[in-house]
């Protein structure tokens, strides 16, 4: 197993430890230390994919690991910070739900695509709009994080510019979840 790999596993592993560390309420700054985790998470996505292209060590695992590694990473982000713990609100409101149910809808639809590429032996690997998708996605979760100790609230300036954010992460994860499926409309079709 190569080294860009062995970074999307780690990726892989670092969430259940960043959902220990977001509920883990009797920490000083929980948010923060889920917060800076999940930096060091998301940091493996770039550089998997930075090593691996200049090395010329992509593989198909890569490819079919690497964006999984990111929705899970991503999904149980916005899933933990909509459920509120015990004496504390939920970090997003509730129409953050609507973001994230069309953020987990687009890619439960994009990785059940690559499931029928994958049994037609193709690989379809993430596209520019996808990468600059989970950018965001990535800089709203930080910033809601970050939001949650520095200035609790739903409608503190600072959760305002992380909702802001999820919003065009969500605009976003619209445009390449389409553009994927009609650039890839192919896999549809039916082999005669």
């Amino acid at each position: 197993m190569n080294l860009p790999n062995k970074l999307t596993i780690l990726r892989l592993i670092m969430i259940p430890l960043f959902v220990a560390t977001f509920y883990l309420t009797i920490l000083p700054y929980n948010y923060l230390i889920s917060a800076i985790i999940f930096v060091l998470a998301a940091f493996t996505d770039f550089l998997d994919g930075y090593i691996a292209r200049k090395y010329k060590l992509v593989t198909n695992l890569g490819k079919f690991l690497d964006p999984i590694a990111d929705k899970v990473l991503v999904s149980t982000a916005l899933i933990v910070m909509l459920v509120p713990l015990t004496n504390e609100p939920a970090i997003l409101p509730f129409y953050g739900a609507i973001a994230v149910a069309i953020i987990l809808a687009r890619e439960l639809i994009v990785s059940g695509f690559r499931i029928v590429a994958a049994s037609n032996g193709k690989v379809l690997a993430a596209d520019k709009s996808g990468k600059i998708k989970t950018f965001v996605q990535d800089i709203a979760v930080i910033i809601l994080l970050l939001s949650a100790d520095f200035m609790p609230g739903l409608y503190s300036t600072l959760n305002i510019v992380g909702l802001c954010f999820l919003g065009l992460a969500t605009l976003l994860t619209i445009y390449s979840g389409i553009e994927c499926i009609v650039k890839n409309i192919d896999v549809l079709k039916e082999n005669k």
